[in-house]
């Protein structure tokens, strides 16, 4: 069963706007506030880029269809932040501190932020050679679930499960997401750029002169028959 967020494709939730003309520089300065504040709290080294998106994955369904882009991650932090021990949620009540935090002295300093946002934080890594050449057919696996984990995290999206596509692009390999969501390994694999097309995706309706092509790790494929 895919979660609330896996929204590509699910019929009911109304048009996507691509010329809302939203622009963070004139943004609600809260906005700018919650931006900094998931940086910053970053810098505590507690979670990792797929754990803080589980974290607002797990967000109820109620809050999630509520709530804007950054109170969903809000949201997802405080979850995070009591998960993790950096804070209790009597702290987070109260808005008050009980005592000074255990990772405390790895508060991100003024100095470091520049150049840790320049840097970033690259996730390809060394992995065993990838199964699938360009241009080979494959198939995703269905359902679109985390093999590891049950309801765990994956980037497999729900309206790709079981379709099939062509690999055009190979990426090498990079940190699995299934796997370093639940703080059990960085599990590298091969990443791959799947080309499908729009009606094996969407059905008839869709303009046959259409392609989605999608990012997506090795263990979420197979040979297609």
């Amino acid at each position: 069963m895919s979660r609330i967020h896996d929204m590509g494709g699910r019929l009911g939730t109304g048009v996507v706007d691509p010329t809302d003309g939203y622009d963070f520089a004139e943004a609600k300065d809260w906005h700018k506030r919650a931006l900094a504040l998931n940086v910053a709290c970053g810098f505590l080294g507690q979670w990792n880029i797929d754990a803080s998106r589980h974290a607002r994955e797990l967000l109820r369904p109620e809050d999630y269809m509520r709530y804007s882009y950054y109170e969903k991650w809000m949201g997802g932090l405080a979850d995070l932040m009591v998960a993790r021990g950096v804070l209790t949620e009597a702290e987070l009540a109260s808005g008050q501190a009980d005592g000074i935090s255990p990772v405390a002295e790895r508060a991100a300093k003024p100095g470091a932020v520049t150049e840790a946002l320049m840097n970033g934080s690259p996730y390809t890594r060394e992995a065993a050679a990838p199964q699938f050449a360009v241009g080979a057919k494959v198939q995703t696996r269905r359902p679109a679930r985390n093999v590891k984990v049950p309801g765990g995290h994956t980037r497999l999206p729900d309206y790709a499960s079981g379709a099939k596509g062509e690999v055009i692009l190979q990426h090498g390999a990079h940190v699995f997401p299934d796997s370093n969501a639940h703080f059990q390994g960085e599990a590298a694999e091969p990443l791959y750029a799947v080309r499908f097309s729009a009606q094996d995706l969407w059905g008839a309706e869709a303009d046959p002169r259409d392609e989605v092509v999608l990012d997506l790790w090795e263990s979420y494929l197979e040979p297609a028959e």
